[in-house]
């Protein structure tokens, strides 16, 4: 779940990051436009990604010898 959470929050910063630099938005333009039921899936699962990730801010992290 941790590896889906972050490759889902991967494609929204990327995403973001060509929105922010090129105004392309490649979630978008694959998937037929914002509005387009495929691409609100995309964009709801992101965030729900990136609402799991916060988790990650909060856990006991190992320490590396």
């Amino acid at each position: 779940m941790d590896t889906l959470a972050l490759l889902l929050v991967i494609v929204g910063a990327l995403n973001w990051g060509l929105i922010g630099l090129f105004q392309f938005d490649l979630v978008a333009s694959l998937f037929g436009g914002q509005a387009s039921i495929l691409s609100r899936i995309v964009y709801s699962l992101v965030g729900l990604g990136g609402a799991y990730a916060i988790s990650f801010l909060f856990r006991d992290r190992e320490k590396v010898r």
